[in-house]
């Protein structure tokens, strides 16, 4: 024993010099500044309730609630600060006295508030307990490794309904108490349960730190025959298995899928690639690597858009927008009117999902390019059961799955909606530039504009609508500038042919309104 307290005794004046000294600038801000972080707090607790708390311990400066910058609802926790000038040992008394306290039937967890985060993000100190017992609440997490040195933040994940999800985290004031942590109780039992207990890493790095590795494997389309002790027998040719459980459900029933645990990376590897694919009881497997729900969205969003980026390019310039259908248009009709002009893949007319009655517009994609740039120019502005129908280019479609039928991007398709849907505009067209004229500038007004438009109707009789290539848009033949439409100008709307509207192309050169 004599020998031991000189080893005890001459480490003690080191120990100030090396650990503590780091630590004494981390107290002090804290205690000069006598700012607590108060969290897991109830939604509806307001500064009020903190007030009437935090009050009994010392004189508080201000308290303030966190809330949405939008809807103004609480996030959950709040600032305290003490009066450090009046009461220096206040926020550390409520840190004591009040820590996991319970108010508005939860309890809050306080801490130092740090206002420089680089220390708590730097993730020293910082260490995960999994496998915890569903009754081991934050407190009880905070008294068992409380002896292993000073905790700074203490906290057990809590699912929606505010249950345990049986892991948690401890942030120690110095590295070396976490290490202490770890050496002395990983492997340990706590409530009858082996926890595990080791430093923490952020996503990024356990994702490199595993470099692929993994233990446990997902198995599925199981027969209802297979067990937990067949399961095991099959993958135990592979490797020593740890566990093996075929899942489940509340009738005692297999629900044709278990998970296997391997003692070796290598092991499940091997037992991946030999028996995935291969028969059991009857049944062709699927195995492969264990996988959490987020890891699967997110694998399964990557390949959807993928999969959309590759379909968005295959049907590049081959996809119609089609619209001012007629009501009782359905998809046969759409196909039957485009079939003229080329080989179609899909004819789609766009209907409402509760009544189920048509949108209106609807959509064509072609074989190539070729047909659907013959169908643009044959059809665009077509008279269909006494209703000009656009067509145009589909516009690629937008992030977030919009529905890329109401694009207004496309100069085409404002156009053609011009035709069809603003009747009787009433302006006239600039001659052969598509240029826009105030109709009071007429010097018949719009009577002999719609006389002037009547006669050119009759001079063009046997021209099918839609056919002829003298659109003024492209050769300056064309009624009011081609196809019935101007070009937009800035600042004005597309307008039509004061012909009540209709969109009309002529064969050869007429004079503009």
């Amino acid at each position: 024993m004599a020998a031991v307290a000189p080893a005890t005794t001459t480490p003690a004046p080191a120990t100030p010099s090396t650990e503590a000294a780091p630590a004494q600038p981390q107290a002090n801000p804290a205690l000069a500044n006598s700012s607590l972080y108060v969290g897991d707090l109830d939604r509806d607790v307001a500064e009020a309730q903190l007030y009437e708390v935090f009050a009994q311990i010392g004189p508080v400066a201000s308290i303030r609630v966190c809330r949405d910058a939008v809807t103004r609802r609480s996030l959950g926790y709040a600032y305290v600060n003490y009066n450090s000038g009046v009461d220096a040992g206040a926020a550390e008394r409520a840190l004591e006295q009040l820590n996991y306290a319970p108010l508005a039937g939860r309890p809050m967890r306080l801490m130092w508030s740090h206002r420089d985060p680089s220390y708590r993000k730097s993730g020293v100190g910082n260490i995960f307990i999994k496998n915890l017992d569903k009754s081991i609440d934050n407190k009880a997490l905070h008294d068992t490794f409380s002896a292993f040195g000073n905790i700074l933040s203490c906290k057990v994940a809590l699912d929606a309904a505010g249950e345990s999800k049986g892991y948690g985290f401890v942030h120690y004031e110095a590295d070396e108490a976490a290490r202490l942590a770890i050496a002395k109780v990983n492997g340990m039992l706590l409530e009858d349960k082996k926890v595990y207990v080791g430093p923490f890493l952020r996503r990024s790095e356990r994702a490199a730190e595993s470099g692929g590795r993994f233990t446990n494997v997902f198995v599925k389309n199981l027969d209802e025959s297979v067990d937990d002790e067949a399961l095991k027998a099959a993958f135990a040719a592979h490797g020593a298995v740890s566990s093996a459980v075929v899942m489940r459900g509340e009738d005692g029933a297999s629900r044709g899928f278990g998970f296997v645990s391997f003692e070796e990376p290598e092991a499940a590897a091997a037992a991946v690639e030999a028996l995935n694919g291969a028969p059991l009881a009857g049944k062709e497997l699927f195995v492969g690597r264990a996988q959490k729900k987020a890891e699967r969205e997110a694998m399964l969003r990557a390949r959807f858009e993928d999969v959309r980026a590759e379909r968005i390019a295959r049907y590049q310039g081959m996809n119609l927008y089609v619209k001012n259908l007629p009501d009782d248009a359905d998809d046969e009709f759409l196909r039957a009117t485009f079939a003229p002009y080329g080989t179609i893949t899909s004819a789609k007319v766009m209907v409402d999902a509760a009544s189920g009655k048509p949108r209106g517009f609807g959509f064509v994609c072609y074989a190539s390019p070729e047909d659907a740039t013959r169908a643009v120019s044959e059809l665009n502005n077509h008279m269909l059961r006494g209703k000009p129908v656009p067509a145009g280019r589909a516009p690629a479609a937008r992030p977030g799955g919009q529905d890329h039928g109401h694009a207004a991007g496309d100069g085409q398709l404002r156009a053609g909606a011009a035709a069809g849907e603003r009747r009787g505009a009433g302006r006239q067209g600039g001659r052969g530039r598509g240029r826009a004229a105030p109709a009071q500038r007429h010097p018949r007004g719009r009577r002999g504009a719609r006389a002037r438009a009547r006669r050119r109707l009759r001079t063009g009789a046997g021209m099918p609508i839609g056919a002829g290539g003298g659109d003024g848009g492209a050769g300056g033949g064309g009624c009011c500038g081609g196809g019935g439409v101007t070009a937009p100008r800035p600042g004005n709307r597309p307008w039509t042919c004061p012909e009540a509207g209709m969109a009309v192309r002529h064969a050869g050169p007429v004079t503009p309104c």
